[in-house]
């Protein structure tokens, strides 16, 4: 791998030998800086992974950084409108067909799954099924510069909320199956949906973890200690936390209370 590409003013170029970040522009405490476009492959063919939203000058701009090479296809890491609205715009201004795990966001007759290889040129991407954040979550491993497109299964900053189609038992298998192909692979960097790209791959999964089961130690205090929903276990845990992100914090929540009755 010939190295990172970390940009000191932010995520917008980041990237590595075959992978560059173009930031949509949709920051909000959900998206941190917005999300991350990436265009992936090499001089003569590309595949571009999550258009995010359906906005006119974001989609020219990452037609201009494809800069004339073929698109193979666009790639969703999930379907939430943040990463998968400005798709089929996208894919109609490149003439190429969306591939996703969910139907419902295709445009052609190929889906995508666990195992698939995609590949654009002589870059090779590989698909790995991560469900959890969202039922439909893929990752997308570079072998060619050992660094995975992590979606919002990891973000370049804080945690992952568990959506409403989302999991937690199939998140924490998911983190799990992560760790190892980090260590087993040797991973370089994680190159996320949203937030800088991430260099120690290892640690920051080992930290996610690690996340995951204080939370849960957390709610099973908040539990002793007389909470006896969401909302009163999110006013115990999270009363650090900035409330215009409690709503995202008790979706999570739910899901870690029904984690937790599933045991």
């Amino acid at each position: 791998m010939s190295g990172l590409r970390i940009p000191v003013e932010g995520p917008d170029g980041a990237g590595t030998a075959s992978a560059v970040n173009v930031l949509a522009p949709n920051p909000s405490p959900m998206t941190l800086d917005g999300t991350n476009t990436w265009i992936v492959g090499g001089e003569r063919a590309v595949l571009v992974v999550d258009p995010g939203p359906d906005d006119e000058a974001h989609l020219r701009r990452v037609a201009e950084r494809v800069d004339g090479r073929r698109v193979t296809a666009v790639l969703l890491t999930h379907g939430h409108s943040d990463h998968s609205e400005g798709a089929g715009t996208l894919a109609r201004m490149l003439g190429a067909p969306v591939r996703a795990l969910d139907p419902r966001h295709r445009l052609g007759e190929e889906g995508l799954g666990d195992g698939d290889v995609v590949t654009a040129g002589d870059v090779e991407v590989r698909v790995v099924g991560t469900p959890g954040h969202s039922f439909d979550s893929l990752c997308f491993w570079l072998p060619g510069d050992r660094a995975m497109l992590t979606g919002d299964t990891v973000l370049g900053r804080g945690t992952t909320v568990i959506a409403p189609d989302g999991n937690l038992g199939d998140y924490l298998r998911s983190l799990d199956r992560l760790r190892q192909g980090a260590e087993m692979l040797e991973a370089a960097a994680l190159l996320p949906g949203h937030g800088p790209v991430l260099p120690d791959p290892s640690g920051v999964l080992d930290a996610y973890i690690a996340h995951r089961r204080e939370r849960l130690e957390q709610i099973r205090e908040a539990i002793r200690n007389g909470a006896r929903d969401a909302r009163e276990i999110v006013e115990m845990v999270y009363a650090e936390v900035d409330r215009t992100l409690w709503p995202a914090a008790e979706m999570s929540v739910a899901a870690q209370l029904d984690y937790l009755k599933n045991l």
